[in-house]
């Protein structure tokens, strides 16, 4: 599941949204679940809170999917790709597209 980092875009493989892209908002390791922006939205009843949420209402909000739903995409070509890792000479750990062979 390291492959998969905050602010990272990918695409949806599977499920209501499939085919969908956006950007992930947050990355749960634990439960091996991402919350990608727009994808498995949920409509809630939110209670008025005035300092965050003033006047309550019906909010919609994204929902956790799981990791192995969502396929990484290269900023550089724009497909989606499982990335390698590639280990330079000081130790340090690399994702890169197997596509076009960019460093991200």
């Amino acid at each position: 599941m390291a492959h998969i980092k905050k602010n990272d875009e990918v695409v949806v493989l599977c499920g209501k949204c499939a085919k969908k892209r956006g950007k992930v908002l947050s990355v749960d390791r634990k439960k091996d679940r991402v919350v990608v922006e727009g994808v498995n939205l949920v409509k809630r009843c939110m209670k008025a809170r005035p300092p965050r949420f003033p006047q309550g209402g019906i909010v919609e909000k994204a929902m956790p999917i799981h990791v192995s739903n969502v396929m990484l995409v290269c900023p550089k070509c724009g497909k989606p790709t499982r990335p390698s890792v590639v280990i330079d000479a000081d130790k340090s750990k690399h994702r890169v597209c197997r596509k076009c062979h960019e460093q991200f």
